[in-house]
């Protein structure tokens, strides 16, 4: 184990890897401005994004410092200051049943164009795995543009969200009234709020991950994007003694020609109580000359369906996988969290890349506590499945009994799969709000 993640060095088996086609891996040196802003250039390239301005830059520098950043150069280009790919990675808290396990975030996974089909991404991925085990940490954990390439290195979908949108001309309100209040603020006032309110939420709902620097502020609109900025709205809600319990964040879009049809574009809605959840999604609902609320990364079991006359008025666009996990140590992952019931489980993985191979029981009591060992049981329930669907039973987001159905796992005997849907699965959906 190493005590400081983001020191960790160059992992020498993709270095090795990768210098043999004529490529060099660098671990990034937060002090240096130029190197850096090489960096952050090779991300705006790799996702389509315009060239950095000078105000991002000076945003995204506060992140380096609290992220592993890798950036892998070829020496033989005009530019060679310029990474061809790149990765970043950081310890940060996940929501489980019963509290909460540091697993290792991966994020800004890019290759250039140029350099494709070269093993560039296979090094830098297998390369995480290695750090994040070097690190001591159970899992690693990311979020995807594109849902085919992670599988093969252990990844599976753990959390699933939604978009849709609203009639709210139609929908009508049947919800319960709440005591407190809400008022409009500004930016300032927002972030303020949500600094807290974000990581109390967060705690609260399984799936979720604890989000810092940049990505944080973008929530509020980035410094850096002022026309974006001056376009979002935010709504707190205070509960009848004046405490902050539920934030929105929204814009208004405007119809051509239709000034009375704006369309609520919700950015994302933070809810400590269901008083909070219930009058920001009033509000939302009832604003004046609005006549469509949209919504994305919101819960599958999302309870608004139930606050409205017409739930048909609640059009689903989208449901899509967005956190992936991989699991690295079984014991250790399954020992972090708590389960909804008693009953004794074991596993048989299969793990390709031979971090999570082998059997492990569960043991849980009545309480959801439970004792996690190496070994399967002699007897009693145990599935058998690849690594990257135990990281998609981990937080209970995929069902056992769907994935036996599909073929996809196997019971010892009939049953066994609605037991670890009954042990595993928490009360609400697991659910990751942010992008990370």
């Amino acid at each position: 184990m190493h005590d400081d993640a983001l020191s960790i060095p160059v992992d020498a088996t993709a270095a090795a890897a990768l210098a043999a086609g004529g490529l060099r891996m660098t671990v990034v040196d937060p002090a240096d401005a130029a190197a850096t802003r090489a960096w952050a250039h090779a991300i705006a390239r790799g996702f389509h994004d315009p060239a950095p301005t000078e105000e991002f830059l000076a945003e995204l520098a506060g992140d380096f410092p609290g992220q592993r950043t890798i950036g892998i150069h070829d020496d033989g280009l005009i530019e060679p200051e310029l990474p061809v790919a790149t990765v970043a990675s950081w310890p940060a808290a996940l929501t489980v049943p019963g509290g909460e396990v540091t697993a290792w975030a991966i994020s800004d996974v890019t290759v250039a164009p140029t350099h494709r089909r070269r093993g560039i991404a296979r090094a830098m991925l297998e390369s995480e795995l290695r750090v994040a085990t070097l690190a001591g940490l159970p899992l690693a954990m990311l979020t995807v543009s594109e849902a085919t390439i992670y599988t093969r290195y252990g990844f599976g979908a753990a959390t699933w969200s939604t978009d849709y949108s609203v009639d709210v001309r139609r929908a009508g309100w049947v919800g319960q009234e709440a005591p407190g209040r809400i008022q409009l603020v500004g930016r300032a006032a927002a972030i303020a709020t949500g600094e807290t309110l974000f990581e109390e939420s967060r705690r609260a709902t399984v799936g979720d991950v604890q989000i810092v620097g940049h990505r944080f502020g973008r929530l509020f609109g980035a410094p850096s994007e002022p026309d974006e900025q001056r376009k979002l709205r935010f709504a707190r809600y205070e509960d009848e003694h004046g405490t902050a319990r539920g934030l929105a964040t929204y814009r208004l879009i405007e119809l051509a020609n239709d000034f009375t049809g704006f369309t609520v574009e919700l950015k994302q809605l933070v809810a400590t109580t269901d008083d909070a959840y219930r009058a920001l999604w009033r509000f939302l609902l009832e604003l004046d000359l609005v006549s469509t609320v949209t919504a994305g990364l919101r819960p599958i079991d999302e309870p608004l369906r139930w606050l409205v006359r017409d739930p048909r008025m609640i059009r689903t666009t989208e449901v899509r996988e967005h956190l992936w996990l991989r699991v690295l140590d079984p014991v250790a992952a399954f020992a972090a969290r708590s389960y909804a019931g008693g009953g004794r489980l074991g596993f048989r993985v299969a793990d390709p890349l031979g971090y999570a191979g082998g059997a492990f029981t569960i043991t849980a009591d009545a309480d959801g506590t439970a004792a996690v060992e190496a070994g399967e049981p002699e007897e009693g329930p145990l599935l058998e499945l690849p690594v990257d669907l135990l990281g998609s039973l981990y937080l209970g987001g995929a069902s056992a009994v769907a994935l036996a159905a599909a073929g996809r796992l196997t019971e010892r005997s009939p049953g066994d799969a609605a037991l670890a849907d009954r042990l595993l699965r928490p009360a609400t959906a697991p659910v990751l709000t942010t992008w990370f």
